[in-house]
C-alpha cells in the first residue's frame, strides 16, 4: 500500500510546472541558491530511504514552464515502521514561489481519486523559520481510503512536497492529525534535503 503514496504524490508532480500566465515575481534574480538532495535518512534518522524516485519524478516534470526554469527533480520514498513518507523536490529557477506552492497543491487532487479533507494553510515551524503550507488529503485506492497529510514549500530555487501514510492507520480521521507537528517534521526534512549550491 505504501506504493500508493508514491503514485499519488508523483501524479501531482506535473503540477509543479506552474501552468500558463506570467508572474511579476523576481525570485529567480541572482540565480539558484539551493539544490534538493536525497539523503539516506530523514527527520534525524527516523526515516530510512526505501527507493530513490528522482529519475521517475524527473520524467514527469518539464524542465521549463511558465514559472519554473532549468528544473531538475529529486525525490525518495522513505519508511519508518508502519509509516511511508515521500519527499519530492524540484530545483532550478522559480519565478514566483507562491505560484509553485499553489499549483503543487491543486495538482494533488487532479487524479480524481484524491480529495481535500483538511484545507491547506500556512504553518510557521515551532522553532521559527520560513513557513510551509500543509493540509490533509484523502485518496481512495481499490476501495480503501488513505489519509495523506502533506506539506509544501517553495523558494526562489527549490520547491518541495512531503507526504506520509501510516499502514497501521490508513483511514485515520483527517481532523485528528496534528498539522503543526507535521509541519515541524517537514521543516526538519526541508533542512536535510535543501543544500546550498557549490
Amino acid at each position: 500500500m505504501a506504493g500508493v503514496l508514491v503514485i499519488g504524490t508523483l501524479a501531482s508532480a506535473g503540477a509543479f510546472r506552474g501552468g500558463g500566465g506570467s508572474s511579476g515575481g523576481s525570485g529567480g534574480s541572482g540565480g539558484p541558491q539551493y539544490r534538493i538532495t536525497v539523503p539516506q535518512t530523514l527527520a534525524g534518522g527516523k526515516y530510512k530511504l526505501a527507493k530513490d524516485i528522482s529519475q521517475q519524478a524527473g520524467s514527469s516534470v518539464p524542465q521549463d514552464g511558465a514559472n519554473e526554469h532549468d528544473i531538475k527533480a529529486a525525490g525518495g520514498q522513505y519508511s519508518s515502521g508502519t509509516k511511508s513518507l515521500v519527499m519530492l523536490g524540484l530545483y532550478g529557477v522559480i519565478d514566483d514561489p507562491q505560484t509553485a506552492v499553489d499549483h503543487t497543491i491543486r495538482g494533488m487532487t487532479r487524479d480524481g481519486k484524491t480529495e481535500v479533507a483538511v484545507t491547506e494553510k500556512e504553518f510557521t515551524p515551532s522553532g521559527g523559520g520560513d513557513s510551509l503550507t500543509c493540509g490533509v488529503d484523502v485518496r481512495t485506492e481499490m476501495g480503501q481510503k488513505v489519509t495523506l497529510p502533506f506539506c509544501v514549500w517553495a523558494d526562489s530555487s527549490t520547491s518541495g512536497n512531503v507526504a506520509e501514510t501510516d499502514a497501521a492507520h490508513l483511514a485515520e480521521d483527517p481532523q485528528s492529525i496534528d498539522l503543526q507537528e507535521f509541519a515541524d517534521k517537514a521543516d526538519k526534512i526541508r533542512g536535510e534535503v535543501r543544500k546550498p549550491l557549490g
